[in-house]
């Protein structure tokens, strides 16, 4: 096992917990270390500080996956860290759907895993947790005995770290397109051509903290993807609602999961750009009681944060002019960039353009089955906000 070693006066942000170590925070490396492989990483005094996969092709350079000297790196290891991760989440109730693996969060960098019933998908999104995939498989197979595992590792992000996009089954073959129950409610997900791992788990308890502000509302959700705030805000007493989304293949998968739930009368769906949409019957004042803006995140990138920030704040800003006196507007922002306070200031800045007071109703974050870890700033990536427009 090659031995890695920090440079002097690196700060202190892998001593206090962050598993990443990035190619600049350490001397030169080892001629034996091999890309993918285990290695042990000490302080720059000689202090041992953990272990984790190594790839040379990327700039983290290594992800610390134990912080004890003595423990191995083996399949009983990854056994047991899914095993604790699925005692958490059972503790916590998500036992029929839930993120499994969090990365990070769960002392698995780059690993996730979504539970939907007896479904499972897996991406590995780092040479050295992709080098440990058929074990991860043996492992659900042994302890939960799945209908079915499927693999969605179609993300660029796989590139950075030499490896090829592919998704597939890791199982006997099955049909992807799958119902899962969610909050009293059935949801039609794809695991094979649905957005990331095929559905977005980490909204399922922001989905339920709509229900006071929608009943006997005329609801509009933006961006409404395959109709899940959509149909939970029928579900939950509204008079009418209607989705927006560019994509055809969302549009028909949102109309179906309101047919499912006997919602297809009060729920309609149109494939448009929500962005030009928006702004038009902003000008032509038409006016609902609730206004759901969850867009896809609008970076990637730290380059392009100021990008993100203005698409942020002039969604929001031609959401709320869409929103009548004393109605509410529920949005949200995935992109992990954004911090929690620049979304924020963001929404404000929108308010105050938009000539509008807002009265905070709720603010959220992801679901506890996605944790966040206090010394890993990028686990906490979701936020989700309700609001009076007044």
């Amino acid at each position: 096992m090659a031995d890695f070693f920090l440079r002097k006066k690196v700060g202190d942000r892998v001593a206090n917990g962050h598993p990443w170590v990035f190619a600049n925070e350490l001397t030169d490396a080892p001629s034996l270390a091999l890309p993918g492989e285990i290695v042990n990483l000490y302080s720059s005094a000689g202090s041992f500080v953990g272990k984790g996969y190594y790839n040379p092709a990327s700039q983290i350079r290594i992800r610390l996956l134990s912080r004890i000297k003595e423990e191995a790196i083996d399949e009983a290891f990854f056994e047991r860290k899914l095993k604790e991760a699925w005692e958490y989440r059972c503790l916590l109730g998500y036992k029929e759907n839930c993120r499994l693996i969090f990365g990070e969060a769960d002392g698995l960098p780059a690993l996730i895993i979504d539970k939907f019933n007896d479904y499972f998908v897996i991406q590995t999104l780092a040479l050295g947790i992709d080098l440990w995939k058929d074990t991860l498989v043996k492992i659900i197979n042994k302890l939960f005995r799945p209908k079915g595992i499927y693999e969605r590792n179609d993300v660029p992000v796989r590139e950075v770290e030499g490896l090829p996009q592919i998704k597939g089954f890791l199982s006997p073959e099955f049909d992807p397109q799958i119902v899962i129950n969610e909050n009293g409610l059935k949801i039609n997900i794809d695991l094979a051509n649905g957005q990331k791992t095929g559905y977005f788990l980490d909204q399922q308890d922001n989905r339920r903290a709509i229900a006071p502000i929608v009943k006997d509302a005329d609801v509009l959700e933006a961006f409404c993807y395959t109709g899940s705030f959509s149909v939970h805000a029928a579900h939950y007493g509204a008079k009418s609602v209607l989705g927006l989304d560019i994509s055809d293949n969302a549009v028909d998968m949102a109309t179906k999961n309101a047919a499912l739930n006997g919602y297809g009368n009060r729920c309609k769906f149109n494939a448009v750009n929500a962005f030009d949409v928006l702004k038009v019957w902003g000008k032509e004042g038409k006016r609902y009681d609730v206004v759901i803006l969850d867009p896809p995140a609008f970076t990637k990138s730290r380059d392009n944060i100021q990008k993100a920030i203005t698409g942020y704040k002039e969604i929001n800003l031609r959401g709320m002019k869409l929103v009548k006196p004393g109605g509410f507007l529920v949005t949200a922002s995935c992109t992990n960039l954004v911090t929690p306070d620049m979304f924020m200031q963001t929404i404000q800045l929108a308010a105050k353009d938009a000539h509008r007071q807002l009265r905070q109703v709720a603010r959220h974050t992801q679901a506890a089955d996605h944790p966040i870890l206090w010394h890993v700033p990028n686990t906490e990536y979701l936020k989700f906000l309700i609001v009076q427009v007044v």
